[in-house]
């Protein structure tokens, strides 16, 4: 390997690692290891286990709100869009397996309450998408005149638990039609035709 490895392919050994062993029984060691460098050239960026973690979920995480972004931005159509949002976010997880299982073994990554929340800012700029596709259907007349701050910020929270309630904590398979159905739920209380 390089002296000067590819930030993004660090994070991605680390996300594997941390997948298969957890945060607490990865080691320093684990990860430089699979990026064939030393422990010491790891070092030069990421200030130790804890910062390679959360640098690590960070971009895991910007790399799935990028996934549905890209879903949202190709659609005009924002009745369209807000669907797309809600079922590309909660696809993603089914695809990265990888990720999937780090929030299993560590559920603090997307807690219930923002207060708690280590990725707040990144969680937010999901709660800022949800608000602009809130927004653009007020003013184009499609959607309700609704609080968008207030109802963005609900969307995020039932987004959150089925997250939980689908990945994390998984009871059935019918939590995937009961997903749907809020979608459909969510949406019929939104557009006026």
């Amino acid at each position: 390997m390089k002296p000067r490895e590819n930030i993004e392919t660090i994070y991605q050994v680390a996300l594997s690692a941390f997948s298969e062993f957890g945060y607490r029984k990865t080691t320093m060691d684990d990860i430089a290891g699979r990026l064939d460098m030393t422990k010491g050239n790891l070092y030069l960026y990421v200030k130790n286990k804890k910062d390679l973690y959360h640098k690590t979920v960070s971009h895991a995480l910007m790399k799935w709100q990028s996934k549905v972004l890209e879903a949202v931005d190709s659609k005009v159509d924002v009745k369209l869009k807000f669907s797309i949002m809600c079922f590309k976010a909660v696809e993603y997880l089914s695809e990265d397996s990888e990720l999937r299982q780090v929030l299993i073994r560590d559920p603090e990554i997307f807690p219930m309450f923002p207060s708690k929340d280590p990725f707040y800012d990144i969680n937010q700029n999901s709660v800022e998408l949800i608000k602009a596709i809130l927004k653009q259907g007020i003013s184009e007349n499609v959607f309700r005149d609704i609080d968008p701050d207030r109802v963005a910020e609900v969307i995020f929270m039932v987004y959150k638990m089925f997250i939980i309630r689908m990945y994390i904590k998984t009871e059935d398979k019918l939590i995937h039609k009961i997903f749907e159905d809020t979608v459909d739920l969510l949406a019929l209380g939104l557009f006026l035709n």
